[in-house]
């Protein structure tokens, strides 16, 4: 396999993919788990408060919620991710939303200065806290909410349900994700410098020049410095998880047999190929959402 320099979480996926995320949604049937009938609707919308935390494109009073976290992390608030699922699909029944994390709400908490491994935990529980807000309200109104993590977005989601349960949203689907990353690549992200796998198994560490990516690179060990196994050990199922993984991720490396085996154990649907970071997305993303959410191409 040819070696390619990334970094342990790719940053720039979120744009490319949300192109593919729009093909899969176009002329998609979704099926609610309760009839319309059973709910009132929403009639005062979304309020204020969490507008102000959010991007969304649909109804503002739809029974489903789909909350889309993108790779990265980036300063860039993910609009485009939103926008490309929302402006051809016309979606009927379906709010699609995208929610701030600490650097997208303020950017300048990344440059200039190397943040600490202790402030960029800050920032994360920060992000996971505002993330928390946003479902909660929608699960309060009664609605239905899914939750779609991608690559840095399959971390966050990961920490959302370690730190508010399982039950947080109805259901997950989580891409190109680690439970337990390898010491070596966090412990070097933590240090500001970049990583990735040769052949989805191999750490390579190389240092990091610019100094928004190696604060970048702190954020992302911050998640993926958590042994995902051990804080999810407590949770007897996690069958409302899909979990898709490629066996030749260059990004964040394949997962362990005993990262597979621990997600059998708690019941988790694994989909799993040969490919990569980028082609594990492309090939089961229309695979996911139907056994995730119910939501399958006509």
């Amino acid at each position: 396999m040819k070696r390619v320099s990334q970094k342990m979480i790719i940053i720039n996926y979120y744009r490319s993919i949300s192109k593919l995320i729009l093909i899969a949604f176009l002329a998609i049937t979704t099926f609610s788990c309760s009839n319309d009938d059973d709910q009132p609707p929403h009639t005062d919308g979304i309020s204020q408060e969490i507008k102000d935390l959010i991007y969304f494109r649909g109804d503002e009073k739809a029974e489903t919620v789909m909350i889309l976290i993108p790779g990265g992390p980036s300063t860039e608030f993910a609009t485009d991710f939103v926008d490309d699922f929302a402006s051809d699909s016309n979606q009927e029944g379906i709010i699609t939303v995208t929610v701030h994390q600490a650097q997208t709400l303020n950017p300048d908490i990344v440059v200039g200065n190397d943040i600490t491994l202790t402030q960029a935990n800050s920032f994360n529980t920060e992000s996971i806290e505002m993330l928390s807000e946003v479902i909660t309200y929608f699960k309060d109104e009664g609605r239905t909410v899914y939750v779609l993590g991608y690559s840095f977005g399959a971390f966050v989601t990961q920490d959302l349900i370690a730190k508010k349960g399982i039950n947080s949203a109805d259901k997950y689907l989580i891409i190109s994700g680690r439970l337990d990353m390898n010491d070596i690549i966090w412990q070097a992200a933590a240090e500001g410098k970049k990583g990735y796998f040769e052949n989805g198994v191999t750490p390579v560490v190389e240092p990091e020049p610019d100094v928004k990516e190696r604060n970048f690179n702190r954020i992302s060990a911050g998640f993926a410095m958590n042994k995902y196994t051990q804080l999810f050990n407590t949770i007897e199922d996690l069958s409302n998880i899909t979990y898709i993984y490629g066996e030749n991720d260059e990004a964040v490396g394949r997962l362990t047999t005993d990262e597979v085996q621990f997600l059998q154990s708690k019941n988790t649907n694994i989909i799993s190929g040969p490919g990569n970071h980028t082609t594990t997305f492309e090939a089961f993303i229309f695979q996911g959402l139907e056994e995730a959410f119910g939501i399958v191409l006509q």
